[in-house]
């Protein structure tokens, strides 16, 4: 597989000696998804933002299909990406059809358009456009407005997809129902996506490829299978945080 996104030794310091990332280097390649797991301050979002460019670098570069982002008009390299975060991030004055055809509206699509693909992408993350298309964000579950999130960020086609700890505000049921839709999503689109989670299962569930940082450091770069194996310390420690309660279990 050709690498869609490629970072060359990129770090970003805030001041001398605080660095936010330090020295990363990898690619991505298309039509996987990537994980990016870490403590809190480790990075992960970070990363993220620096391959939309919300954040720019201070040494290396980030190249996308070979190309340095920065060389890359930045609002034709945004609309090449769909942005999922925490909560969805909608509009509370548009309704559900209008949050979701946004980006098409900027982009001067034509209303029968907009109209189509709205209908379109509520059906496919599962909610019935006869029902929701014409309500409000404050009419929604967490749940709803999560899906109608993802449907906005795949509105315009997106090439790759940036997702911050989306499913992070919902409730377990609920997030493990986003997650099977995500999947099967994903199964169909072949999206290059990179998915910031502080949740092991959920990375081991819809991803190919496991990052961990730690101090703006790539510790660890493994398929699932691998990062469960792992003995790197680093590693240990995470997945040992995340089977706590099946291991009281097992001795009680």
């Amino acid at each position: 597989m050709s690498a869609v996104i490629e970072f060359r030794d990129v770090s970003l310091a805030l001041a001398p000696g605080r660095l936010l990332l330090d020295r990363i280097s990898l690619a991505l390649e298309e039509g996987t998804t990537t994980a990016i797991l870490g403590r809190s301050g480790s990075g992960k979002t970070t990363l993220l933002r620096t391959i939309n460019r919300l954040l720019k670098p201070t040494n290396g570069e980030i190249l996308m299909r070979g190309t340095n982002l920065e060389a890359t008009d930045l609002i034709a390299a945004r609309r090449s990406m769909g942005y999922v975060i925490q909560e969805g991030g909608l509009f509370p004055h548009f309704t559900v059809e209008r949050n979701i055809a946004v980006v098409l509206e900027a982009q001067g699509r034509s209303p029968e358009e907009r109209k189509r693909r709205s209908r379109e992408l509520s059906q496919a993350v599962g909610l019935d456009p006869e029902i929701f298309l014409h309500r409000y964000p404050h009419q929604l579950s967490g749940g709803q407005r999560q899906r109608v999130g993802l449907a906005r960020a795949l509105a315009a086609d997106p090439e790759i997809l940036l997702m911050d700890e989306p499913f992070g505000a919902l409730d377990p049921l609920t997030r493990a129902e986003m997650q099977d839709m995500l999947r099967t999503l994903l199964l169909q689109l072949k999206k290059t996506v990179v998915l910031v989670t502080h949740d092991l299962d959920e990375a081991l569930y819809l991803a190919q490829r496991i990052l961990l940082l730690s101090d703006g450091k790539l510790i660890a770069d493994l398929d699932p299978a691998a990062f469960l194996r792992s003995d790197q310390r680093e590693v240990v420690d995470y997945v040992r945080a995340f089977h706590r309660g099946s291991r009281a279990v097992e001795r009680s």
